[in-house]
């Protein structure tokens, strides 16, 4: 059994599910999303919940049902608060900003980086050294953050680049005399 794919997904005030085969739609105040679950995967909406349950007792059942109990989880929680990715910058000169429909970022490269902001996500600059991606599809706002920090990963001599809020980088020593 499940530790988590036993539990089920409650639906908040403002937030509308609808399953129909194996499409789950979540509407609410950020927007609608839906996913297309596995064919051995069942789901149902009874009071007010959402109940993820496996079909059959098959490896495949068993393996992807905590998996998709939380895609509609993620769906549910999307819709209703959204989800949040925080980027920081660090490094002389490096800095960010946002203009128009895009994301510019200055560096240490002879030009700027251009990140064009897409559909359903919001992209704020509060200082210049940080980034806050917000947005409603969870693993499009993972995707963006994880893109915006390959630009420049964080180097483990100074800690020059970009990197995740929560990220802790483990620092070398540097050359010795």
């Amino acid at each position: 059994m499940s530790r988590i794919g036993k539990h089920p997904v409650p639906v908040p005030a403002g937030v509308t599910v609808t399953v129909t085969g194996q499409t789950v739609t979540a509407k609410g105040k950020l927007g609608q999303l839906s996913a297309v679950l596995v064919d051995e995967i069942l789901a149902k909406l009874e009071d007010g919940h959402v109940v993820i349950q496996p079909r059959n007792d098959s490896v495949r059942a068993r393996q992807n049902w905590a998996t998709q109990r939380t895609v509609v989880n993620n769906l549910v929680n999307g819709v209703n608060t959204g989800f949040t990715r925080n980027l920081e910058i660090n490094g002389v000169g490096y800095k960010a900003a946002v203009q128009g429909k895009e994301l510019v970022l200055n560096l240490g490269f002879s030009h700027d980086i251009r990140y064009p902001i897409p559909e359903g996500i919001t992209i704020k600059c509060d200082r210049p050294t940080a980034v806050s991606i917000s947005g409603a599809d969870k693993q499009q706002v993972g995707q963006i953050a994880a893109e915006i920090r390959s630009y420049r990963p964080p180097e483990p001599y100074k800690g020059k680049g970009v990197k995740y809020d929560n990220e802790v980088i483990i620092r070398k020593e540097g050359k010795k005399k």
